[in-house]
């Protein structure tokens, strides 16, 4: 597909975003009694979003221009976003992770292939040269300690086979020969067409944009941004009669004063101020009202809600997507590229940023300026002069001992117990034993499974259906990969940081754990049974352990903390031998409690005799499980027939 392809499905995609916000903020704030309506309406949003989603995801992978790259990535992270609020949505009102959505899908006129999660590239191509060292350096480790011996041979085979490949390509005339590649554009090879990409934006950051700027436009600048602070204390001083005080660093510093505002707008804001001054007298009555309220009025809004009905719950994505949807439209819907045929970067936009960027620069200059004259013009008209706190005011020691009293005790897994180490000496410490290992090269479209087609018609019969292998897919997908390749979405969605497969053995558990790693470039730290049994037996042999794994899989994050047979270790009874499985489950919940919502670390556990442990720990540990069944005959035969 070409340039142009690709931009007209950006333009679908953000055309179908549009009709979608629309219904987010007219639709979905109604409230709604029928639980059948309430799941169609998710259904169908989640459905819409996985199309716009997919669109996205192509498009960001396939046009040149980093600018658009970088637009489209901010709303794919959005929609990505937003498809995992409505999941968790349709999750508390099915009380199921397991949703059937065919007859959704028959209304639509899809297929169930619409409903496959579409995976990010960028998860992988942002940090492939970091990955690719890592992995050398995992490569070389287990070389030198003899713990690998097959790599070279792999190497060498693999060598002589991509080699034969091509020599075949170039005899049929799909590869070009070799003096022919660096001036035949248009047949180079699709797995090259990265490469080319990456030399064409690599032409953006050769231009010296910001400097020219910094030079020509330096001065006007500068006056302009004086002009508007000092026309904001005059206006100021007509309103109220004495010049405002400076805003502190927290209130924003000078940026708080450079805006275009006019006097209306200056007195609304001080009228504003006095109110909530007013307000802080009361806000201590009103406090022990509402917690009075609180105790009795709980059945209240309960019966409340039920009249009412279910609502949309707030989203954190809904502003992320509605800016980038308003980018679109300003610099991108209606731009006429017929003429730009490198498509590679825009100068007029890198001068818009690189304006940006100089402003800020110059803002603190003018701050301090603006400052003293602000401090003059207070001593020459009112006779006043500017207080400073001074640095051991009483105040400040307050504020201290509140911070004090205020401060968490810090768990012993958090407290940094190797301060003199490296990250790459604990990083070669777990490799050598054996936590730390190299993941499978798999991917989750390799767990090959059909739909279920008759989910819904077996649920009006009341009948539970077995999850279906796509469905297994869509959840590994949506908690393991989404959230871990992408910092914003990992903050702002609803946080899973452990997650269960459940299931016999040889359907796919442990392929799912190496493709969640290969599919974000995570590291895969193995904590499973087998493998810390009788190798730490004293407890503080086991809090180092998990320490020194908590700070290399949040400083290398993305990572994996993969537990096997995670049965064993919430047992009842401990076999002889295996004592320190015991200790080790009282310590997982710090562990667990250890992991932020800026922190990508994902503890994934497996097991195939989940009755063997014991359900409260186990439960709490794990609050998102999947069932992973057997494979049914529709997807043996997709299997055998692919």
């Amino acid at each position: 597909m070409s340039q142009v392809s690709h931009n007209k499905m950006w333009r679908d995609a953000m055309k179908d975003l549009d009709i979608l916000l629309w219904r987010e903020k007219e639709e979905f704030l109604q409230p709604e009694g029928n639980p059948m309506k309430v799941f169609e309406i998710l259904a169908t949003s989640y459905i819409k979003y996985m199309q716009i989603c997919r669109k996205l995801v192509m498009a960001q992978d396939q046009l040149v221009c980093q600018q658009k790259q970088t637009v489209i990535r901010q709303v794919l992270e959005g929609v990505i976003g937003r498809i995992l609020e409505i999941k968790k949505e349709m999750v508390e009102l099915e009380k199921s992770e397991f949703q059937h959505m065919d007859n959704i899908l028959v209304e639509l006129q899809l297929l169930p292939e619409d409903l496959e999660v579409p995976i990010p590239t960028y998860f992988i191509k942002d940090n492939l040269e970091v990955l690719q060292e890592r992995e050398r350096i995992l490569d070389d480790i287990l070389l030198n300690d003899e713990l690998q011996t097959q790599v070279w041979r792999g190497y060498m085979q693999r060598k002589k086979t991509k080699k034969i490949r091509e020599e075949e390509m170039i005899f049929l005339g799909m590869y070009p020969t070799p003096h022919l590649k660096a001036t035949s554009i248009p047949q180079i090879p699709a797995g090259q067409g990265n490469e080319l990409q990456g030399e064409v934006q690599t032409g953006e950051e050769k231009v010296p944009i910001k400097d020219k700027l910094r030079e020509m436009e330096r001065v006007n600048m500068k006056a302009t941004l004086q002009d508007q602070v000092g026309q904001c204390f005059i206006e100021c001083w007509h309103i109220i009669g004495r010049f405002p005080d400076y805003p502190t660093e927290k209130a924003g510093g000078s940026m708080a004063l450079f805006t275009d505002k006019t006097p209306e707008q200056v007195s609304a804001e001080l009228a504003d101020l006095q109110e909530k001054a007013l307000q802080k007298k009361d806000a201590g009555k009103e406090k022990q009202k509402e917690k009075a309220s609180q105790k009795n009025g709980k059945k209240g809004k309960l019966s409340e809600e039920k009249e009412e009905g279910w609502k949309m719950a707030p989203s954190n994505f809904l502003s992320i997507m509605e800016e980038g949807n308003s980018q679109y439209k300003v610099f991108w819907q209606n731009r006429d590229e017929r003429w730009d045929f490198l498509q590679d970067h825009d100068p007029e936009l890198i001068k818009e940023e690189k304006k940006e960027d100089v402003e800020e620069e110059l803002r603190e200059q003018v701050g301090e300026l603006m400052q003293k004259k602000l401090e003059n013009l207070r001593l020459a008209v009112d006779g006043e002069k500017t207080d400073k706190p001074k640095k051991g005011s009483k105040g400040q020691k307050g504020s201290k001992s509140k911070k004090a009293k205020g401060k968490k005790k810090i768990s012993q897994l958090e407290e940094d117990l190797t301060p003199d180490r490296t990250i790459d000496s604990l990083y070669e410490e777990l490799v050598k034993e054996g936590l730390l290992m190299k993941a499978k090269t798999v991917n989750i479209s390799d767990y090959v499974g059909d739909y279920s087609y008759l989910g819904s018609t077996s649920l009006q019969l009341r009948k539970e259906s077995v999850p279906s292998a796509t469905d297994v897919r869509q959840l590994i997908a949506l908690y393991g990969i989404l959230p871990l390749g992408s910092q914003t979405v990992h903050e702002k969605a609803p946080l899973v940081k452990a997650l269960l497969l459940a299931g016999p053995a040889g359907v796919g558990k442990k392929m799912f754990v190496h493709a969640i790693c290969r599919e974000t470039g995570a590291n895969l730290f193995n904590l499973s049974a087998s493998n810390i049994a009788g190798k730490y037996p004293s407890k503080s042999d086991l809090v180092m352990m998990l320490h020194v794994v908590l700070k290399v899989a949040k400083q290398l994050q993305p990572s994996v903390v993969w537990i096997g047979d995670t049965e064993k270790i919430f047992s009842k009874g401990v076999p002889k031998g295996q004592e320190n499985l015991k200790q080790l489950e009282k310590l997982l919940p710090d562990f667990l409690k250890a992991l932020k919502a800026q922190d990508r670390v994902l503890i994934v556990g497996t097991t195939k005799r989940p009755f063997d442990a014991n359900p409260k720990p186990f439960f709490k540990m794990y609050p998102k499980i999947i069932m992973i069944p057997r494979p049914d005959y529709g997807s043996r035969y997709g299997k055998y027939f692919k």
